[in-house]
């Protein structure tokens, strides 16, 4: 088993080269229907397995259509990557569809109609304090 150190070196050598190949070698038309960029990667603590995680902007159909053509491309991905990375033995890949910064932005979404609730809210409030007033 590989020390937390070893698997973190790894982990962001694949990031990079995964991102390389992204941007330069992977010849499926798939992958270009949406903006795919990688956010993470996990590797098991044995080196054997990697999870890409990749982020995705455009509609559903282009997401999907994307995530087809990662999956195709996962033995040239793992060929590659064998290439690359000198291990002893390539770990095996998966993508994964990263949804986070959807859920950031949707959270970011609702927080901002509170706040603007609020301030409304408040702005009556302080409209029927001053009628009282007045």
């Amino acid at each position: 088993m590989a020390d937390n150190r070893r698997v973190s070196r790894v982990s962001s050598l694949i990031k990079r080269e995964v991102s390389q190949m992204l941007l330069n070698e992977i010849k499926d038309d798939r992958v270009g229907a949406g903006m795919v960029s990688v956010t993470d990667v996990d590797v098991s603590g044995d080196l054997q397995h990697a999870k890409i995680y990749v982020s995705i902007y455009g509609t559903e159909a282009a997401k999907a259509e994307t995530m087809a053509g990662l999956k195709s491309s996962t033995a040239f991905v793992r060929r590659e990557l064998g290439q690359r990375i000198r291990l002893r033995r390539t770990p095996e890949v998966v993508f994964v569809e990263d949804r986070s910064l959807e859920r950031g932005d949707r959270t970011l979404h609702l927080l901002n109609q509170i706040r603007d609730t609020h301030r409304e809210e408040d702005e009556e409030i302080d409209n029927l304090e001053q009628e009282d007033l007045g």
